[in-house]
Formats: C-alpha cells, structure tokens, sequence
C-alpha cells in the first residue's frame, strides 16, 4: 500500500485520505466502524483497508485533518501570541465539538496521533515562548492548556453547570487575579 492507495495501473481509486477521513468526520468517533465508514463512503470495507490499516489508522487520519484545522495559518510572535493562542482554542472549541465524539477521543491518553500534536504542541510552546516562557514553562504551559482546552470540550454539555467556554479560557489564559499579601485566602 502506498499513500495513493494505488497498487499499479488502472482505474483512478474511488477513495482518498481526504474522502476518508471526511466521511469519518459526519459520524460520532466513538461509534465510528469500518463497516459503516465504508457504507458511508459507498465501497466495500476490504477497499478501506487498503488505505487505512484499521479503525485506529482512521482516527489518525482524522486527527491529521483537525490539527490542520485548527493551527492559525500565522506564525505566533511577541505582538501576537495571547491572541494566537485563544484563536488556536477556539479553533479547536469549534472544530472538536462539531465532531461527536472527538473531544472525548483526544482526551483520553495515548488516543491521538502523535505526529499531529506534535505540530499542534509545537506551534503553543512557540506561542508561549514568543510570550516570555522559557523552553521548561512553555513546555508546562502547554500541558497545562492543551489538557485544559480538551478535557473542557470533552467535558462540555455533561456537567450540569459548567462555566462558559470564553470564561474557563479567560482565566486560563490570563491567570487568576492575584491577591495582595495581607488579603491571602491561605497563610
């Protein structure tokens, strides 16, 4: 198998990464089959494996498109990173969670494709070194943000009342205002 999907001469191929992983992203990932993703792109389930190795390869594509769809077209800088940085999650805010299932996906360990959140934690540590991190806290940063933002949408719509999206990533992004010495909650 080669990244066409094309074994030799012939008829162009019926599918493509784009076509699979476009019909996979109109269902729910949690439900998500190669069965029904084959009905749904009209080919028989043996033709999907020849461009997929399994449902997990699926998922891998998947994440591909969504952190292509996500990451500002920009480069993140010292005038821009804040703002880089609440485009990117409300990129993901709006990307994730038109797809069921997704946000819970990502959220859970070791349930992404590296290659492509490693383009996504790249671009915000860049974001928060462009901010004044060092390569330890915008690594930490980036921890602390990217579990938040996800585990957020995976989270969204089950908690009875959950703080607004433009809340949680205000105070995430901008930190809890900070209190005077004498006014400290805790000695």
């Amino acid at each position: 198998m080669n990244s066409t999907g094309r074994t030799g001469p012939g008829r162009p191929p019926r599918l493509s990464r784009e076509r699979i992983a476009d019909a996979a992203l109109q269902g729910d990932m949690a439900t998500l089959t190669m069965r029904q993703l084959a009905t749904r792109l009209g080919v028989s389930h043996s033709s999907l494996y020849r461009w997929v190795p399994d449902r997990d390869g699926v998922l891998d594509l998947v994440s591909e498109v969504m952190v292509d769809r996500v990451l500002p077209e920009d480069e993140p800088d010292a005038g821009n990173w804040l703002d880089w940085l609440e485009r990117l999650a409300w990129a993901m805010h709006d990307e994730f969670l038109a797809v069921p299932g997704y946000a819970a996906h990502v959220a859970r360990p070791h349930r992404h494709h590296l290659a492509s959140f490693e383009k996504l934690r790249d671009g915000a540590v860049a974001a928060f070194l462009a901010g004044g991190a060092d390569t330890r806290q915008a690594g930490q940063n980036w921890a602390v943000f990217g579990l938040g933002v996800v585990r957020w949408l995976a989270a969204a719509g089950n908690a009875p009342e959950e703080p607004p999206f433009a809340l949680y990533l205000g105070t995430l992004l901008r930190g809890l205002p900070r209190h005077d010495e004498e006014h400290r909650p805790h000695p």
